[in-house]
């Protein structure tokens, strides 16, 4: 047996290389642990809370990167694509709505905080006020415009054809006495149409984003218990994942307790 030359030897040992990154997985980990774990919120009240989780999750070993978005479509798209690991922004019905008219694999993993939403005018210091025929402007987007029109259902103002159902629309109502005219627009630029229409059906985190503060300027609002609680979702392949767990217990967690109730005094109130 010959001896081999150093070149044959390295040109082996280049092939044996190859060899074996080549049956290596090509796909990199979830979330690589020298990477921040991308949060996506609205800007506002969500993004504020986000911020005090970024803290308490960085003193227990987890980096968080807080992305805002300044509408509720584009955050569950990022999230679906991968722009981001995981969201808080939304309640569950929401979520179930776009899922059902997308192919995104998104899943809740954790209840945060409730946040009842009202109407508020300009013009009348109660809903009751509103004239026949009055301008009220609601959601664009069938959950949110549901839950509008929910509380007018549960307040006796209208009647619903299905008044539990997460996408009733002003064509499901049944009975309008005061003939109320609905303006549907997005939500976020609900809060800038107040002075144009009698009422205005705003979520609580563009009113307060607007100056607006749901304690004592909405004329009508949803009860504490309302069932559209805000939740932490992410890919349904990353349910399982350790940072999923540690992202939950950061947010639920004392610190942020504390800091929902100082600052936002009832607007916003933890489910923990």
């Amino acid at each position: 047996m010959t001896a081999e030359s150093p070149n044959r030897r390295s040109l082996l040992s280049l092939a044996a290389a190859a060899t074996v990154l080549a049956v290596l997985p090509l796909s990199a980990p979830v979330l690589a642990q020298d990477k921040p774990l991308r949060v996506g919120v609205t800007a506002g009240p969500h993004a504020e809370i986000m911020e005090v989780v970024k803290k308490v999750a960085a003193d227990r070993g987890l980096p968080i990167q807080v992305v805002e978005f300044t509408d509720y479509v584009i955050p569950n798209q990022a999230l679906a694509d991968g722009d981001i690991e995981a969201n808080s922004f939304q309640h569950e019905p929401y979520l179930l709505n776009q899922m059902s008219k997308t192919n995104w694999k998104l899943t809740k993993v954790a209840y945060t905080i409730a946040s009842p939403m009202g109407f508020y005018s300009n013009r009348y210091e109660s809903f009751d006020a509103l004239p026949s025929g009055a301008r009220v402007a609601i959601q664009n987007d069938p959950t949110n415009g549901a839950r509008s029109l929910q509380l007018l259902h549960n307040e006796g103002i209208l009647k619903l054809r299905d008044p539990k159902s997460p996408v009733a629309s002003v064509a499901d109502i049944v009975e309008n006495p005061k003939k109320l005219k609905f303006v549907e627009l997005d939500a976020a630029q609900l809060a800038r149409s107040i002075p144009d229409v009698d009422a205005a059906a705003v979520n609580n985190n563009y009113a307060v984003q607007a100056g607006l503060d749901p304690a004592t300027d909405a004329i009508l609002s949803e009860p504490a218990d309302n069932p559209w609680v805000n939740i932490i979702a992410v890919r349904e392949a990353d349910k399982d994942q350790p940072w999923v767990a540690k992202l939950v217990d950061a947010y639920r967690s004392e610190p942020v307790r504390e800091f929902v109730e100082t600052r936002f005094k009832g607007t916003y109130i933890a489910t923990w």
